[in-house]
C-alpha cells in the first residue's frame, strides 16, 4: 500500500524543504510544488511534496491516520526526528 502523509514546511531552499511530520523532521523535494513556502502544508509521498493542502485538511488526515494506525503512527523514533539529511523512503 502506498501512503502519502501531510507535513508542514519548516525550512525551504531551492527545490528542497524540511517538513514537520507530527514532531519528526524530514528533508523532501519540492520540485513538484515549486510555489510552496515556509508554513505551507503539503502532501508527501516517496520524499516528494506532491500537492499543497490547507491546514484543516492536513490535521484531519492525521486524525484518520491515528484512528487507523494508533497514536504512535507518526513514529516516535527520536533519531528520525532530528535527522534531516536523507529523503523519505517509499
Amino acid at each position: 500500500m502506498c501512503l502519502a502523509v501531510p507535513g508542514q514546511i519548516m525550512e525551504h531552499s531551492g527545490e528542497e524543504a524540511v517538513v514537520d511530520l507530527q514532531g519528526n523532521r524530514l528533508r523532501i523535494s519540492t520540485v513538484l510544488t515549486p510555489e510552496t513556502r515556509v508554513g505551507d502544508w503539503v502532501l508527501i509521498h516517496a520524499g516528494f511534496a506532491i500537492t499543497q493542502l490547507d491546514q484543516a485538511d492536513a490535521l484531519e488526515t492525521w486524525e484518520y491516520l491515528r484512528a487507523a494506525y494508533g497514536d504512535d503512527f507518526a513514529g516516535g523514533n527520536e533519531a528520525a526526528s532530528s535527522d534531516t539529511r536523507g529523503a523519505a523512503s517509499p
